[in-house]
């Protein structure tokens, strides 16, 4: 199980109030969101092995250089300690500091998680679903740009969607990726990144090609089974696509080529994992695997001493029952 951390803790800080305090007045509502969240997954979908994905850099140069506008929207200009402004993510000033508990909680629970350089979760999640040649593959996003990583081998890959809240929580996979969006089922990921290049995503600064929405931009993949064999077709006078499309992914050539590199998740991201390598012995055994889920906390009285800290023992609580532990919050 892949999760998407900085997707799944802001929808834990929005949909819980910040009057959820710890004992010193600090918010705790993402963390104690976040900690249920992966709780109810664990008791959900039964996984052997979880790593929480991280943004380590959440607006890449390799995307931007290409498309300056990509995430623009969401940047928050701040200086640095040496006076000179930096672009940060816009995040809630009581987020913030919340991640940093996060991250705290995952450590001394012992639970995996990662990052790259210079890299979204995506190309995280991306890159670890695709070097996966053992186990089944489920990511947790509410995010629909990971719609994109869905496969059936050599693993089957899915995502769980969560953009409606757990509680309706989507399973999808190639064919239903493919019934949503009518596109073909056979490369339903890919077909699925193509159609959001074509169509454009404003949340995601992403302009599109003039005049193609969500469903001419599920036609034309279709009918012509994949963008490179659509603008090909573009630029071919004998062929039957319509004029006004023709003209349009012409215009759009330029953006079509940058957009492959901005909208596809990189599958050859150098991950720093918070796990230390394993030394290849049982491999076939997912419980000797290094992001298995653990089986007692990594650090039991640092964790003790957090729940004290930020008063989230019932949280806890409810991830100790998830993995079987023998632990009682203090």
């Amino acid at each position: 199980m892949l999760l998407d951390g900085a997707s799944l803790w802001f929808r834990s800080f929005y949909a819980l109030p910040e009057k959820l305090t710890a004992p010193d007045g600090r918010p705790v509502n993402a963390v104690r969101g976040f900690v249920d969240t992966i709780a109810n997954l664990v008791t959900r979908e039964r996984p052997t092995r979880l790593v929480v994905c991280l943004d380590l850099d959440w607006r890449p140069a390799f995307r931007t250089d290409l498309i300056p506008s990509y995430k623009a929207h969401r940047v928050a200009t701040t200086d640095t300690a040496g006076g000179d402004p930096v672009d940060v993510e816009e995040v809630p000033d009581t987020l913030t500091p919340q991640v940093d508990m996060i991250m705290r909680v995952l450590t001394c629970a012992g639970i995996a998680s990662s990052g790259a350089l210079g890299c979204e979760a995506d190309d995280v999640i991306g890159t670890l679903a695709y070097e996966e040649a053992r186990d089944p593959v489920v990511v947790v996003s509410g995010d629909r740009d990971l719609l994109q990583v869905v496969a059936d081998d050599p693993v089957a890959v899915r995502v769980l969607y969560v953009g409606r809240g757990l509680a309706k929580a989507e399973m999808m996979g190639p064919v239903e990726v493919g019934e949503r969006y009518d596109l073909p089922t056979d490369r339903a990921g890919m077909a699925y990144a193509e159609m959001s290049m074509l169509r454009g995503d404003p949340s995601d600064g992403l302009p599109g090609v003039s005049g193609v929405g969500e469903k001419t931009a599920a036609k034309l993949i279709s009918e012509y089974g994949s963008l490179d064999a659509l603008e090909a077709a573009a630029a071919d006078p004998a062929s039957s696509i319509p004029t006004r499309a023709r003209k349009a992914i012409l215009a759009s050539a330029d953006y079509l080529s940058a957009a492959r590199t901005v909208v596809l998740v990189r599958t050859d991201a150098d991950t720093i994992d918070s796990w230390a390598p394993d030394d290849g012995s049982n491999t076939d055994d997912a419980s000797n695997a290094s992001d298995a889920l653990p089986s007692e906390p990594a650090d039991p009285e640092g964790l003790a001493e957090l729940i004290v800290e930020l008063g989230i023992g019932a949280s806890v609580s409810r991830l100790a029952k998830a993995l079987d532990w023998d632990f009682s919050a203090p």
